[in-house]
């Protein structure tokens, strides 16, 4: 793949898990939730930003109008939810829709980020990989939380009452 076209997928791919963080703030009735959700759409319009400054075509002349834009529904994001919406969209499904598309997007960085020769444009990518992987930590530390799941760090005392 050609370097300009993986940076501009990877803006976009960012610019869906905006959306769906969007999406799922809005339709969460907990504000603690929402409160996550809220936070992690910030973060993927941060991702793709870094993405956006070093994205060396001239198509996309405005990034805020990009953010904007109708998201495409070809994207894997959309796909897998609107399959989520037609059974009901609940905390549950959209944190562990989240964890695996963050682990999947993860993986994906850091593949490209291995080919990458230019060190300024790789550590772009290698920052977001990072990134993600700290998403993907939050996300399964929610979801612990919410199924009322014991933590690793409070096993030992678990197990032994």
């Amino acid at each position: 793949m050609e370097l300009k076209d993986a940076i501009k997928r990877s803006m976009q791919t960012e610019k869906y898990a905006m959306d769906f963080y969007r999406l799922a703030a809005a339709r969460m009735s907990k504000s603690s939730a929402r409160s996550v959700f809220e936070l992690l759409a910030r973060e993927e319009r941060e991702h793709a930003a870094s993405f956006y400054k070093i994205y060396p075509g001239n198509d996309i002349p405005d990034f805020e109008a990009f953010l904007n834009s109708q998201s495409g529904h070809e994207a894997s994001w959309y796909a897998s939810l609107e399959k989520s919406l037609e059974s009901g969209f609940t905390e549950q499904k959209a944190l562990a829709f989240a964890l695996d598309k963050e682990k999947a997007l993860e993986e994906s960085l850091r593949r490209l980020a291995s080919g990458i020769n230019q060190p300024e444009i790789r550590a772009v990518f290698e920052m977001n990989a990072e990134e993600t992987h700290r998403h993907y930590l939050l996300i399964e530390a929610d979801y612990a939380r919410m199924m009322r799941m014991v933590h690793e760090s409070e096993m030992d005392t678990y197990v032994r009452e």
